[in-house]
């Protein structure tokens, strides 16, 4: 878990300074990003990581940097059984530690919302499991890192490298923003990165098991997530 009484390097980064260094980035890649926020903030950044794809990237290319550097996940105790297997298996490959941020628990959560909340209230469910958990992790960080992509969804298609998160108050890394879907898979073969199986199986974005299903060919990546419903965000990019 991460420790309240955690210090930070001194840092001084105004919001002026943040497009330039966006555009840096553009051009000389995630992995010179990533090397930039470790050394800028050192334990007050931590990557983000759901272990998809993307994320598994992140983490190797995290590994080469500074593999003591903070990596953290939101355990909502309804992750697939494929992806609490992933996080071993990263663990055992590049010899990282995962702090799992979590909020109420499911027994919690029923008696104080009633049973299987995602399928009446998913934003409300959402809420308290990832954004609440996520909003008290940030609380005591300078940065974070994200591996989300602009060709996502439609509301992540402004992301910057490097940008100021307005919702939850501290500098946002996006080091794969530019990057498509299949260099995320080129890297991820070229470098032997483990990933979740469940890609395979189609599924190419992977959430919470209630509100994930597999996709059809040709349907958007995101189609799987809240199925049937206008959902595509669980709050944490919006």
């Amino acid at each position: 878990m991460m420790s309240e009484a955690t210090t930070f390097p001194a840092v001084d980064i105004g919001d002026d300074e943040l497009p330039a260094l966006s555009r840096e980035f553009e051009q000389s890649g995630p992995a010179s990003a990533l090397r930039w926020a470790i050394e800028a903030f050192g334990s007050g950044v931590a990557l983000a990581t759901g272990f998809g794809a993307e994320g598994c990237v992140l983490v190797d290319m995290i590994a080469r940097i500074d593999p003591t550097a903070r990596i953290f996940y939101l355990d909502t105790d309804l992750l697939f059984p494929e992806t609490y297997e992933l996080r071993q298996r990263l663990t055992d490959r590049y010899g990282v530690r995962f702090e799992d941020r979590a909020g109420l628990s499911l027994t919690e959560q029923a008696k104080h919302y009633g049973e299987n909340l995602w399928e009446r209230d998913p934003d409300r469910c959402c809420q308290l499991r990832k954004v609440v958990p996520l909003r008290e992790t940030l609380q005591n960080l300078r940065a974070w890192i994200t591996a989300i992509r602009r060709d996502q969804s439609p509301s992540r298609a402004q992301a910057r490298i490097v940008e100021r998160d307005v919702k939850f108050g501290l500098i946002k890394i996006n080091p794969l923003a530019n990057w498509s879907s299949r260099q995320v898979w080129q890297y991820l073969f070229r470098h032997d990165v483990p990933y979740n199986p469940l890609h395979d199986r189609g599924f190419p974005s992977i959430g919470c098991v209630p509100c994930t299903t597999s996709v059809n060919l040709g349907e958007d990546a995101r189609t799987g997530r809240w199925r049937g419903i206008p959902k595509t965000e669980c709050g944490l990019h919006s």
